[in-house]
Formats: C-alpha cells, structure tokens, sequence
C-alpha cells in the first residue's frame, strides 16, 4: 500500500473479527456494532479512583442500573495491574467484569497508563521512583514535574507491555462475553505549565527535521487539514522540511504540534501493542481550550482540533480521537470532531439538563455512537420512590434529566440507530440565552422552537433546551426532547402554504417499553396549532409521535 493509502484521512480500516465489538459504516453513519447489532452508549464514567475498590462499587452498580445506563466508562490503572515490574494482579479487573456481568452492564476501560490529564499520577511506584530510566518533562528552567515524557523509549516500551498484557487477559477472560466494547489509550494527554517539554531529548527533537511521514500526510490532505494547522504551516511557507520552526513558524502553535506528534506517536505505540493482543475499538480523549488560552495553559500536544491531523497521522491504530466537553458551546466542539474516519464519541460530558439536551444532539444530528457524564457514581443517588413503570427514581436534577433521557432512548435504539444510517434524525438545540429562537430543517419541513414557561410559570432564558426529530415517514415524526419548549413547523417546499398538525400521540414508558397513551389535539396542542414539550418529560418517560398536512 503506497502513502495515499497509509496516510489518507478515511482513518481507520474497520475490517476486522466481525464477532468482536467494531466500528462498521452503515449508510450515512459510522455504529459500533455488539454481536451483530448496532449499539449506542448510553453512559456514564466513574470518578477516577471509584473502581479501585470493589466494595466500593459493589452497592453503585444498581443505581446506575436505575438511571438506565448500559455501559459505564471505569478507569484501569497501570499501577493496580502491574505493582511490581513484570508481576501482574487481574483481581481488580476481574472483579469488575463480574460485577458489570451481574448488573447486566456493559464497559469501557479507560487505560490510566503513562498519564492521566497530563500527570502521570496512576504509573507503578518502580515507574515512579526511577527517574533515570523513566525520563520526566523539564521545565525550561531545568525543573522536573511529575509528568512522564514521551519521548522516553523505557517508559513507552514499559507501557506497551503492560497494555498488551491487560489486553491478551481481556481477551482470555472475555473475548466470548464482550463485557468490554471499546478501551481509551492514556487520558487526557498533553504538556503544562509550558507549551513543550524541555527535556534534552526533547530539545533535540526540536531542532531536528519535522519527520517525513508527517510531511508526507500533510502533503497529501493538504485540502482536509484543520484551518489552524495548514493556515501555521502555509503561513511559514509551505515547506516540505525543515526544523519544526522552520515548517510551522515560531510560535506557540507550533511547540503544541512538536508535542502532538510526540505524544501521539508514542500512543501508537502503546496502542499498536494492545491491539495485537485484542483488537477491539480504541480511542484517545482530549481535554479542550478555554477560550484565550495559551498552549500550556491547556494540554499542549493533546489531540485537540488543530492538532488532530497530527494524531491521524501519528497514531493510526487508533479507531477515533473523542472530546471531553464540559463547555457551554458543546455543538461548536462536537462537530469538529464529527468527521470521515471519526465517529463522535463523547468520553465526558456535563450530566444534568444541560447534559441530557447535549445527548440529544450528539446522537441526532452528529450520529454518536455513545454520551458519558463523568463522576456518575456521584450522581447515582439510591433509587426509591419514583414512578416504578417509569424507573428513574428521585435523586437529583442530574441524576433524573440523564436518567429520563436514557429511560426514553433505550427502547428506541433500533429505530435511532437506523435513522442514523439512513440520514432522517437531526436535532435542534438552544445553547444559551443569546439564542432565543432554534430552527432545523428536516424532511419537508422546518421546525421552528422557542422557550416555554416551566413548572414554575416562568421562561428560563439560560436554560438549554433540545428536540431530536426521528422521521418516520413523509409526514411523520417520533421526537423526543429536553427542557421546556414550543414548537411549530413550516414547509420547506412547494405545495400548501400552511403546516398543520394531524395529530400528537404521546408515547409513555411503561416497564422498559413506549405504550401509546393520550392523542394530544385539544388545548395540550393549541387546538392543532404548536408541539409543547415539557421538562416533565424526561421524569414521566414521554416521548411524541407527530403527524403533519399542509393546507392553504
């Protein structure tokens, strides 16, 4: 295969043992597919050190089984699994596959191996307290940190086998289950407080040539880079070599792309040595920029938006590069990692109201194959008193607005995953109160929402409201929404003039299935007029099925 084919931009090659877990392109999407059926995640991740005791976790296992979760996102650290050098314990990780089997859940491991969100607290102590051998990041004033650096061969090759050989036990003690789908490689990776390290290594490094395979993948998508990263490169002049300065300029930018390709070149490696051992789906996350940050003000050399082609490139054994958003702007950072070879999935994410809007247009209009608030053992209060048909308890805001929502799309996977492919889901979303109106075009039709009073009688003009729109027919529509909202529909091409509402159905959970209840086509609609979506919702398990005509 010749360099068009090794460094395109397609990502991936999903081929592979097809009875395993695996990405495949169906239609208009990229699913994960589990013994043979499309699979969306709907999840959460644990704090970081929760599924370090299993007691611990023994009595958060039902709550999140209440919340209607079936995967949860559980850290696995190098230090648990290898506590002396080549000694290796399996009690950890095994305990949690038997406690995920009988809460009939599903996971994804989250490799805590050379670092996590920049440090590298969860290495081994013998990793540790070997500083010669497991070379730190230098400061530029010759001070260490607790960060390994990527461009020691010792700890790379140390890494690699630890994963290979969690990888080669998952593999013998669930490659018939698939309690596993998908592993994270490292978390949050990346450099601070300085855009670079300045280790000699890496100051070598530095001043050597940008290396050719990366020239080469940057020459042959030139067209598909991220504005950011051709606009530094072409800024410079465009060259085909040359030292990191001389091919990106001076500036910050360009101690973060040195550090990305470093970091990511060293994922690979970790990366390439799991997947001989196991090949399921594997991903990196990156931690995002607030706004008017430097690169060291936030992990320089993560796989943010500009530096995405560089990961491409450098890591190519990896399936996708995923977003940890906690930001307002969560449409704004998904879609920029919505693209060819990159299957949105969302690591980390806000939960609450917020986060359940932000599930809705993840999975409608950006066709994700998964959503995970993080710290969900947090948000997992003890089921109770709730509507036993509905089964969503009534813990707090976060746990019952995450809890609904998934209560709601659990029984309507199979028609959401094939909407996906056959491109007829989208969603509309209000992010702020800057946006006072949302309009969305889908079908025939556009559908135009603004917010409505809630419970309390009152507009909050803050808060983040969402529709997903499933089409079902020419003229027919299965929407599930978040928060309080009116909606009214116009036509989007020639015919009648005006849009009419045929009829509102609602659909109501009733133990883990959508029963049809009440046709809404009196005052509940504006005799025929507006949709009216509630907060309530989500607690009492309502999605609507809408049918549409045109008349003059």
């Amino acid at each position: 295969m010749g360099v068009a084919g090794t460094l395109g931009l397609v990502g991936p090659c999903y081929a592979q043992d097809r009875r395993l877990p695996h990405l495949e392109q169906r239609g208009g999407a990229t699913q994960l597919i589990v013994d043979g059926a499309p699979y969306l995640i709907l999840g959460g991740e644990t704090a970081n050190s929760s599924t370090s005791d299993l007691t611990y976790m023994e009595p958060i296992w039902p709550r999140l089984k209440a919340m209607h979760l079936n995967t949860v996102l559980v850290p696995v650290a190098w230090e648990t699994i290898e506590p002396d050098e080549g000694r290796f314990d399996w009690r950890n990780l095994d305990g949690l596959l038997e406690q995920a089997r009988r809460n009939d859940m599903r996971l994804v491991l989250l490799w805590f191996g050379s670092w996590k969100n920049t440090f590298s607290s969860y290495v081994p102590a013998w990793v540790k307290r070997d500083q010669v051998r497991f070379a730190r990041v230098k400061l530029s004033d010759g001070r260490g940190t607790e960060r390994l650096t990527p461009f020691s061969a010792a700890s790379r090759d140390a890494d690699a086998r630890a994963f290979a050989k969690l990888m080669g036990h998952l593999r013998a003690v669930d490659g018939e289950r698939h309690t596993v789908l998908m592993v994270q490689v490292e978390n949050e990776v990346g450099n601070i407080p300085q855009a670079r390290d300045h280790s000699p290594a890496a100051e070598r490094a530095f001043a050597s040539p940008v290396p050719s395979t990366l020239m080469q993948y940057l020459a042959h998508n030139r067209t598909r880079l991220n504005r950011d990263l051709r606009s530094a490169w072409e800024n410079a002049g465009g060259l085909m070599g040359g030292s990191w300065q001389q091919v990106f300029g001076s500036g910050s930018m360009t101690d973060s792309l040195f550090m990305a390709w470093h970091y990511a070149t060293f994922v690979e490696a970790v990366t390439a040595a799991g997947k001989a051992q196991y090949k399921l789906p594997m991903f990196t996350n990156a931690a995002l920029i607030r706004p008017n940050y430097e690169p060291g003000q936030y992990n320089s050399g993560g796989p943010l938006p500009h530096a995405l082609d560089i990961w491409k490139a450098g890591a190519p054994s990896l399936d996708f590069l995923s977003p940890d958003i906690y930001f307002d702007d969560f449409g704004n950072w998904a879609s920029q990692y919505t693209r060819p070879g990159n299957p949105l999935f969302v690591p980390e994410a806000r939960g609450g109201p917020a986060g359940a809007a932000n599930a809705l247009y993840a999975f409608g209009s950006l066709h994700a194959i998964g959503f995970s608030p993080f710290g969900i053992d947090g948000a997992a209060s003890p089921p109770a008193a709730g509507d036993a048909s509905i089964g969503v308890g009534t813990g707090s805001v976060d746990d019952l607005a995450i809890a609904g929502l998934y209560a709601r799309l659990a029984p309507l996977t199979p028609l959401l995953v094939q909407k996906q492919a056959e491109g007829k889901v989208s969603t509309i979303i209000m992010e702020g109160a800057a946006q006072r109106t949302g309009r969305l075009h889908i079908g025939d039709y556009i559908v135009n929402m603004v917010r409505a009073e809630g419970l309390e009688g009152q507009i909050d003009a803050n808060s983040r409201v969402a529709a997903m729109f499933l089409q079902t027919g020419p003229y027919a529509f299965t929407v599930v929404g978040s928060g309080d909202a009116v909606i009214t529909f116009t036509a989007d091409t020639p015919g009648p003039a005006t849009v009419g509402l045929e009829s509102i159905d609602e659909l109501v959970l009733h133990e883990g299935r959508l029963k049809r209840g009440r046709r809404l086509n009196g005052d509940e609609n504006g005799q025929g007029q507006v949709l009216r979506l509630r907060r309530s919702d989500a607690a009492e398990g309502r999605v609507h099925e809408v049918k549409l005509y045109r008349y003059d």
